[in-house]
């Protein structure tokens, strides 16, 4: 098991912050100076997971339509069943931390310049979401 995280968290000089398993905890190391701060990855990635949760609220039909869409699933079941796991997102949190997210789409999201700055102790300063432009449409001329 590993954080959640893992390639897309910074330290709060701009260096990425490293990740290590210490007994059975998955941790974010954090370079203090020389000293090696490990923290435990699973409040901060909650926290994270949370903040996801929050910009979902209140767009679970419209998220559940897309999402639909993409999966070349439009029935009314899908839609329903996509839609209810979105409303009940707080839910899922302890899935997503036990199972962990797809390498793949860490990568995405990285690609996508999601990232989270920590400082020291390993509290969330900042969190960088992807921007898209003001018109919908991507950076392309």
């Amino acid at each position: 098991m590993e954080p959640l995280f893992k390639g897309l968290i910074s330290d709060e000089y701009d260096q990425l912050v490293d990740t290590a398993v210490v007994g059975d905890e998955p941790c974010y190391v954090i370079n203090d100076d020389g000293f090696l701060r490990h923290v435990p990855s699973r409040p901060i990635d909650l926290e994270i997971l949370k903040t996801f949760g929050k910009q979902i609220e209140g767009n679970e039909k419209l998220i559940a339509d897309q999402a639909t869409k993409m999966l070349g699933q439009e029935d009314l079941f899908t839609r329903a069943i996509v839609e209810t796991q979105l409303k009940n997102l707080d839910k899922q949190y302890d899935l997503i931390l036990n199972t962990g997210i797809p390498e793949e789409t860490r990568v995405y999201l990285g690609m996508m310049g999601f990232r989270v700055i920590l400082d020291i102790h390993g509290e969330i300063l900042k969190i960088e979401y992807p921007a898209a432009a003001p018109d919908g449409q991507g950076d392309g001329e």
